[in-house]
């Protein structure tokens, strides 16, 4: 129900925000257009702009590079010297997102059906109940609702480790097939069980160990120290985490501090702090390849087990692993009504310019209390992230050229995409995978945390940085 809400909520505040700027902001009347068929990319309002009217800050990107660009609007300075400024759209309208709907989840077959299938033959030769054993003195404490040895904690710990190494293609497959475990334990198929809800919830706070993506667009966009955002950012993963877990006990009314889950939550810090120690005494390249090691070579010794396991149990090993791989097919098809609505919904919202009256407003509303505003320019990228992974990738890239990769806006748009995972695309996709309708207090919880995520990564930005 609540996600129902929210869903109608996107929707009705992105019309009426549109039809209010169509009627009175200047250049209104394209913004149905961009909303319904317009694609990321677009350009409306092109004209020519004296370079006397510029801020200072669209004219230090322009002398650094011919080209700048703030929130929309884009700026380019010919060979002539004359500057051009027009609206750049960031995000695709309706009939774009559908499309891209239906990509995502067409691109999602191939990963599906591999992990899938060889998920198939790990339980055909007791690999996963085997891993279920040995974390079940931990997750029984976590989901008590959950038998103890029950397959789903196999799954859930190969979901953790997949994101925790940074292998998102490998985390989706994992954590659907834990759903779907769990939802054989659920005793209301339409309303989400407490371990479901629990599971999800630590899995969208995106507890991954090097942010290897953003180390890589930092250091394409000129940082001097590429690498120097890692600790913040899985400080503030770490933090999320936490939180949810936190959040979601209480609601459950878990025992959090039971001596079983203090020693799981200590010993995973520690070994998290370990690596944090090593790896921050590697530079970029050293990082990239320890962790290409690290996250690839698991993948590969995990298939590798799984076979041999498969073949000293004499299980026929291909034939499991069509079975898994045909059930990966469907589940990827079955997830697209779920994922167009919510992606349509999400894109309505940016679209409409609702996200340009949130940022402005913020920005008011702490500058006239007297506070330094200069976080405000690096939130846009945490305000997108629960909506678009991509779009927040988009906004942390263009805040870092716009500001300054080593800038303080540059840096906090950084540790606030390692903060969290994208908690809409997260609830469509992995509900839609077991047709749950009633999410209960999924998205509260989820975006609970994600908040807490967002006030640590600020807090630690000031602190390494400020």
């Amino acid at each position: 129900m609540a996600l129902s809400r929210i869903w109608s909520a996107f929707i009705i505040v992105a019309i009426l925000a549109a039809g209010f700027t169509c009627l009175f902001s200047t250049g209104g009347n394209t913004v149905f257009n961009k909303m319904v068929v317009g694609k990321s990319g677009d350009t409306s309002g092109t004209r020519t702009v004296d370079s006397a009217s510029l801020s200072p800050l669209v004219a230090k990107m322009l002398t650094a590079s011919n080209t700048a660009k703030i929130g929309d609007d884009k700026y380019v300075k010919g060979s002539d010297g004359k500057i051009t400024t027009y609206k750049e759209q960031s995000a695709d309208g309706i009939i774009a997102t559908c499309d891209s709907a239906v990509t995502i989840c067409f691109k999602l077959i191939g990963i599906m059906a591999l992990f899938m299938g060889f998920m198939s033959i790990a339980e055909k030769a007791g690999g996963i109940n085997l891993l279920s054993r040995m974390i079940g003195p931990f997750f029984t404490k976590l989901f008590p609702g959950v038998p103890k040895g029950h397959p789903a904690f196999g799954h859930m710990m190969l979901n953790f480790s997949a994101n925790l190494l940074g292998l998102d293609n490998a985390a989706t497959p994992f954590g659907i097939k834990t759903m779907e475990s769990l939802q054989e334990l659920n005793p209301d198929k339409e309303t989400a069980s407490n371990a479901q809800v629990m599971f999800l919830c630590l899995h969208a706070a995106g507890l991954t160990l090097i942010p290897v993506n953003i180390i890589a667009a930092r250091a394409a966009n000129k940082a001097m120290v590429p690498t120097d955002i890692f600790v913040p950012c899985m400080i503030a993963t770490f933090i999320a985490t936490m939180a949810a877990m936190f959040i979601v006990s209480f609601k459950q009314k878990i025992n959090i501090f039971q001596p079983v889950i203090l020693a799981w939550v200590g010993g995973l810090s520690a070994l998290i702090a370990a690596l944090v120690l090593y790896i921050n005494t590697l530079n970029k390249d050293a990082m990239d390849g320890f962790s290409g090691l690290l996250s690839n070579g698991i993948i590969l010794l995990i298939f590798l087990l799984i076979v041999l396991g498969a073949l000293y149990k004499k299980i026929n090993v291909f034939e499991a692993f069509i079975d898994g791989a045909v059930g990966g097919f469907t589940t990827a098809i079955k997830i697209i009504p779920y994922l167009v609505g919510m992606l349509v919904a999400i894109s309505m919202l940016r679209t409409s310019g609702t996200f340009d009256v949130i940022i402005d407003g913020m920005k008011h509303l702490f500058g006239s209390v007297g506070m330094d505003t200069r976080f405000v320019d690096g939130l846009p990228t945490a305000l997108i992230k629960p909506l678009s992974g991509g779009g927040a990738r988009g906004m942390m890239i263009n805040t870092m050229q716009a500001y300054g990769a080593d800038s303080f806006a540059g840096r906090l748009s950084c540790i606030l995409q390692g903060s969290s995972d994208t908690t809409f695309y997260v609830i469509a996709v992995y509900f839609g995978a077991v047709s749950v309708k009633n999410t209960r207090y999924t998205v509260g919880a989820m975006l609970l945390a994600d908040l807490v995520g967002i006030i640590t990564s600020i807090a630690l930005c000031y602190l390494f940085f400020g």
